[in-house]
């Protein structure tokens, strides 16, 4: 499904240059759960940019399903990041004051489908998420982080796609609560969803199938585990 080819991103400010990927080579196949891992500066958001189609590569092939995304047009980009692509932010990225199932159904403002339709797909992809339906018409603002990180999750679902790339999406959440957005994630994997979690935290990682470890811009291993989370 995802295939890097000796990945390089180089970041100019004048004269200075700096290095934050170094020739990343893997693949990751359909249907896989992955975390990549690393210390702050590794070049773990870097790659989680490229990979989101949030960036491209100053060298080396980022192709998706086959096709070469590191020539894509900024139009193709945005396109693929709306049908293939769902995000996880840590920090939630959730209007504030607005209703939680209007949050859900902003993905789909620019769709041809009724507004119907489009509560019907939030309201089914909240509870899909594990989110309590009483809290459908709350304001984002009034949710505990961990209702906070579910809807996120149903936002990303709404269109249904392929990969949901999920950056540090339990770091601003407790122990407890990190456990029960891992556990929505693997009942996502389960039903078909690749997902790619950006992390720093050994314990997060170790919920996933592989971990992809990166450090100054390269990458340090590889390696599947099996867990039953």
């Amino acid at each position: 499904m995802i295939d890097c080819k000796n990945l390089v991103k180089i970041y100019k400010n004048g004269d200075i240059e700096t290095v934050a990927l170094k020739g990343i080579d893997f693949k990751i196949e359909k249907g896989e759960f992955i975390a990549i891992i690393g210390p702050s500066g590794s070049g773990k958001s870097t790659l989680m940019h490229i990979l989101g189609a949030l960036d491209t590569p100053t060298s080396g092939q980022y192709f998706l399903d086959g096709k070469n995304i590191s020539q894509f047009s900024e139009d193709e980009l945005s396109d693929l990041r709306r049908d293939k692509i769902g995000f996880v932010f840590q920090s939630f990225n959730l209007l504030p004051r607005t209703k939680v199932l209007r949050n859900v159904m902003l993905p789909l403002v620019y769709t041809n489908s009724s507004i119907k339709e489009r509560e019907d797909r939030a309201r089914a992809a909240l509870k899909y998420a594990g989110m309590e339906e009483d809290k459908f018409n709350n304001p984002s603002n009034q949710l505990s982080g961990g209702q906070m990180q579910r809807v996120a999750i149903a936002r990303a679902l709404i269109n249904n796609p392929a990969i949901i790339l999920a950056d540090e999406p339990t770091g601003n959440l407790d122990t407890k609560t990190s456990h029960i957005v891992m556990q929505t994630f693997r009942k996502l994997n389960e039903n078909g969803h690749t997902i790619i979690i950006i992390t720093h935290e050994k314990e997060i990682a170790e919920m996933t199938d592989r971990i992809i470890s990166i450090r100054d811009g390269m990458i340090e291993s590889d390696v599947k585990i099996s867990n039953n989370l």
